[in-house]
Order: C-alpha cells, then sequence, then structure tokens
C-alpha cells in the first residue's frame, strides 16, 4: 500500500532500473556461454555506462 501511495505523492517509479535490468538480460542472452566474468562485467559497463 505504501510503494502504491508513493507513485502518487512523488510521482516516483522503478521504470528505469526495470529497463536497465531488461537490458542486463538482453545483453546475458547474447553472450551465453562466457566463461570469463570480469570480461563479461567490463563489457557491460562499457556498454550501459
Amino acid at each position: 500500500m505504501e510503494n502504491i501511495l508513493n507513485f502518487f505523492d512523488n510521482r516516483s517509479t522503478n521504470g528505469k532500473a526495470e529497463s536497465f535490468n531488461s537490458k542486463i538480460k538482453g545483453f546475458r542472452a547474447n553472450l551465453r556461454g562466457v566463461t570469463d566474468i570480469p570480461f563479461f562485467l567490463f563489457r557491460l559497463s562499457k556498454l550501459f555506462a
């Protein structure tokens, strides 16, 4: 209830965070089988930072 009212009081949502999570999931889907985690995080930071 408090989160719902927060939107009407402050007009704040988590839409940007959900969009960013969706982009990360799509990026991960394209890089299946990557075993080099530091390289994956490096690419992720360069693409979405």
